[in-house]
């Protein structure tokens, strides 16, 4: 997958938080003369490159920007205390703001689809068509908390063969992704340790704010209903993080979305494979 980067570049801006500036990084794909601009969002502990098979897929007629939100992949590291969504989504506004492209379609796994609901549901907003990657408005407390049991652990990995091991238990729901995927995500998802060894390229600080808000079920319905644009959703068909039913409210409610589900896979679709990408490039090109 390491070619794919060829048509790849990578890009950098500042946001503002509380305790001062900081870098957020982001990759790019296709042409700023593309018609549409499409952001993809990773979840919690990952980071930008996971999209870069369906970045390069899509950027023949759509300019990708891959971010990696802040505390994740080559972005800065902040106070604990200001991993929030607020703090997220106003990093997001300036991405948006510096692309110059007026309006955006917005693609989020997880963490990054529950941004682009926040977006998509707020006043003039600047998404014009969402896809949220096994993420709805109800989150069963059962899935955040296992997702909880490992985030933030800070693991000390001797080699990188070691580190992809624990990738692949850890993100097994991925689905069944081949070797060359695994290895990917570890390439582009490590860091290294300043005594020596790997760790994974997130800073275990983001767990204090995710672990806090674990105790309850997660309930954006009332959110989800003030979105007007086009909605697709990605539903791994054994996810427990965007159940079944959940997944049949979205399409009933709300912008009634669009529903596809993915045997074999959990959460979350890693979308790397044909079939999933399909979904989304045709999705795209029959909203268009």
């Amino acid at each position: 997958m390491e070619g794919l980067a060829l048509s790849m570049k990578t890009e950098s801006y500042l946001g503002l938080g509380p305790s001062g500036f900081h870098r957020l990084a982001y990759a790019e794909w296709g042409g700023a003369a593309a018609a549409r601009t499409l952001i993809c969002v990773h979840g919690l502990t990952r980071n930008g490159r996971d999209f870069d098979r369906l970045a390069a897929a899509l950027s023949e007629r759509h300019r990708v920007i891959c971010p990696d939100i802040a505390g994740r992949g080559r972005s800065d590291w902040l106070p604990a205390k200001e991993y929030n969504y607020p703090q997220y989504l106003a990093d997001m506004a300036v991405l948006v703001a510096r692309l110059g492209s007026g309006d955006v379609d917005w693609l989020g796994t997880s963490m990054g689809g529950l941004m682009g609901m926040q977006l998509a549901a707020a006043a003039n907003s600047p998404v014009r068509r969402l896809i949220l990657n096994d993420i709805g408005p109800f989150i069963p407390k059962a899935a955040l908390a296992r997702i909880g049991d490992y985030v933030g652990k800070d693991p000390h990995f001797a080699s990188l063969d070691e580190l992809e091991a624990y990738l692949r238990k850890i993100h097994a729901p991925f689905g069944p992704l081949g070797d060359q995927d695994w290895r990917h995500l570890a390439l582009q998802g490590y860091r290294r340790r300043e005594n020596g060894g790997f760790g994974l390229a997130y800073d275990p600080g983001i767990a204090e704010g995710y672990l806090a808000n674990v105790k309850d079920d997660v309930d954006l319905w009332a959110l989800w209903d003030k979105i007007a644009c086009p909605v697709l959703v990605l539903r791994g068909a054994v996810s427990d993080v965007l159940t079944a039913d959940t997944a049949k409210k979205m399409q009933a409610r709300g912008p009634k979305a669009k529903v596809f589900e993915f045997a074999g896979t959990g959460h979350a679709p890693a979308l790397v494979s044909e079939d999933q990408i399909a979904a989304i490039r045709d999705w795209l090109a029959q909203t268009a």
